[in-house]
C-alpha cells in the first residue's frame, strides 16, 4: 500500500480537528470573557531509506539522508489569554478584570474553580445576600469564603474598589465597610489551566498554585472594574481566514488520496 494514502489521511484527520476547534471559537464569539484557542501540529515518524554515511565500496560520503515522512497529528491546543474588549453595562454586579487575574468560584464543597466571567448576581442566603455567578455558584473573597452582604447594607450604594474591596453608603452618608473583598488570583502558568466548560478553569500541576493578589504574592496586580464585562477575544476575521486555510488543506489532502488511488489503479491495469 502506498504511504501517501495514510499520510494524506492523517492530514485530513488533523485538519478536521482543526476545523472543530475553529468552529468552537466562532460559536463563542459572544461568550463573556471567552479565550480563543489555536491548534498545534507535529510531524509523525520518518522512514529512513538511506542515511548520510560513507559508502565502503566507493569511499564517497553521502551528503544527505533519504527520508519519507509519515504524516501529521495534532498535539496541543494553545489558549490565548489576551484581554478582550470591555463592554459597559453599568450593572452593580458586573465586573471586568483589567489584568491577568481570575475570580475564585466555589463550584461544590470540595472544588474551587476560576473564571474571568464577572457577570455576577445577588442571591438570597439565610437572610443575607450572596454574590454568585449567573448559575448560582458562590464567588469567593480573599478569606476563601463566600461573599455575604449583610441585610442592613444598602445594596443600591454598593461600590467596588480597584482591588476588589466592597463598600456601601449608609443612609447618613457614611461609608460602611463590612470587610468584604473579592479575591483576585493569578497563576505562574495560565496556559496550564484546564477548561471544564461554563467559562470555568481548574488548576493543574502545569498551571501551578494560585497566587492571591491581595497578599502581595504577584508582581503585577490587576484592577477590578465595576459596571463592565470583558468580551470574547475571538477575532472573526482571523478565524475565518484560518477556517479557509484548514478547508483548503483538507481538500488538498483528499486530492493526494485521489492521486494515490489513480496511481494504484494504473498499476493494477498493467499488462505484460
Amino acid at each position: 500500500m502506498m504511504r501517501s494514502l495514510w499520510t494524506a489521511a492523517s492530514g485530513m484527520t488533523a485538519q478536521q480537528t482543526n476545523v472543530d476547534l475553529i468552529a468552537h471559537n466562532l460559536s463563542n464569539v459572544n461568550t463573556t470573557a471567552f479565550k480563543r484557542e489555536r491548534m498545534e501540529f507535529q510531524s509523525l515518524l520518518y522512514q529512513t531509506m538511506r542515511r548520510s554515511t560513507v559508502d565502503p565500496a566507493t569511499d564517497i560520503m553521502g551528503p544527505t539522508n533519504l527520508q519519507v515522512g509519515l504524516g501529521v497529528r495534532p498535539i496541543a491546543t494553545t489558549r490565548n489569554f489576551e484581554m478582550g474588549n470591555l463592554e459597559r453595562t453599568d450593572a452593580l454586579t458586573d465586573f471586568a478584570i483589567n489584568g491577568p487575574a481570575f475570580f475564585m468560584v466555589q463550584r461544590d464543597l470540595d472544588t474551587v474553580v476560576y473564571t474571568r466571567d464577572g457577570g455576577f448576581r445577588l442571591s438570597p442566603f439565610e437572610g443575607d445576600l450572596m454574590i454568585t455567578t449567573s448559575e448560582g455558584f458562590p464567588v469567593l473573597g480573599v478569606d476563601g469564603e463566600p461573599l455575604l452582604i449583610p441585610a442592613e447594607a444598602n445594596v443600591q450604594t454598593m461600590n467596588v474598589n480597584d482591588d476588589g474591596t466592597i463598600i456601601f453608603m449608609s443612609l447618613d452618608g457614611e461609608i460602611e465597610d463590612f470587610g468584604l473583598q473579592i479575591a483576585l488570583v493569578q497563576f505562574p502558568n495560565a496556559q496550564g489551566l484546564e477548561a471544564i466548560g461554563r467559562n470555568f478553569f481548574i488548576q493543574t500541576g502545569a498551571s501551578g498554585e494560585p497566587m492571591m493578589e491581595a497578599d502581595g504574592e504577584t508582581v503585577v496586580t490587576s484592577d477590578l472594574l465595576q459596571g463592565f464585562l470583558e468580551a470574547s477575544n475571538v477575532n472573526l476575521a482571523e478565524e475565518m481566514v484560518r477556517l479557509i486555510i484548514a478547508q483548503r488543506a483538507y481538500e488538498v489532502n483528499s486530492r493526494a488520496i485521489q492521486a494515490s488511488d489513480d496511481m494504484l489503479q494504473q498499476a493494477n491495469q498493467l499488462r505484460r
